[in-house]
């Protein structure tokens, strides 16, 4: 169970990876609370710690200062209990697997009987819109429908949070426009708590609840920007003039962020 609501707690957590050219500081004294029910982006330039953070958070990377806590419980302890469905910048779906095997691979690493995988199978692949191609292999989809498959998968034990690596930023725009859109709604039927990664201010503003700016090396959080947008979020809401002042200040807060650095 999450602690009063907040299902991620980082508190000043810091990471230096010991390589053979030196010490590489990733992230610096970060802290931040994801609430239960939070759609929070990570935005900042490439190398600033935002994978690496949800890599923590996944409990793929440890961090050598400070705490981090997912649902109360260490990442280790929280991977190990499944406590997250992972999509990364690559859908990774195994080519000799249909769609409807991929996406029951983890059902079945977890001892999950067939008839218990085949219901989980089609429940995602509905809520993904992908039903009637589970017998489909990955080379028979488009990238974005791989993506959606791969959404699926990271959904199909059910797991409260969900955190996503630039899992759109290979595609065009137009997919890209589609796939968000898509993403809102699969968040609102859930009630996912979602960490996603991007590069794309739009794509942040019209996604999140919550943005969170980071600066370059070494990774640190330079604001956070909760956002007033209603949940409900049709694409054309991006020509608002509510939408754009939250884009200018995630701009301004990036711009401030290279500045410190100098």
């Amino acid at each position: 169970m999450s602690v009063q609501g907040t299902v991620v707690k980082a508190q000043n957590l810091d990471l230096v990876f010991h390589t053979g050219d030196g010490d590489v500081h990733a992230l610096s004294n970060v802290s931040l609370d994801v609430e239960k029910g939070d759609f929070v982006s990570f935005i900042g330039p490439s190398g600033c710690g935002k994978t690496t953070f949800l890599r923590c958070i996944a409990g793929l990377e440890t961090a050598t200062g400070g705490r981090l806590t997912v649902n109360g419980m260490s990442p280790e302890e929280a991977r190990l209990s499944r406590a997250y469905g992972y999509v990364f910048q690559a859908a990774g779906l195994y080519p000799w697997r249909t769609i409807g095997k991929n996406i029951k691979l983890p059902l079945e690493i977890m001892g999950f009987d067939k008839a218990e995988q085949d219901r989980r199978m089609n429940n995602v692949l509905q809520l993904v819109d992908l039903e009637g191609f589970g017998g489909k292999y990955p080379w028979q989809l488009s990238g974005g429908m791989q993506q959606r498959a791969s959404i699926a998968r990271a959904l199909a034990f059910d797991a409260d949070l969900l955190l996503m690596d630039e899992p759109f930023g290979a595609l065009d725009e137009i997919v890209r426009d589609h796939l968000n859109e898509q993403l809102l709604k699969l968040w609102a039927r859930t009630e996912k708590t979602i960490c996603f990664v991007t590069h794309s201010i739009p794509e942040a503003v019209y996604l999140s609840t919550k943005i969170v700016v980071m600066s370059p090396r070494p990774g640190r959080i330079t604001e956070v920007i909760e956002s007033p947008l209603p949940k409900d979020r049709p694409l054309d809401i991006r020509d608002t003039p509510a939408f754009i002042e939250i884009a200018h200040r995630v701009r301004e807060g990036l711009r401030a962020g290279h500045g410190d650095d100098v």
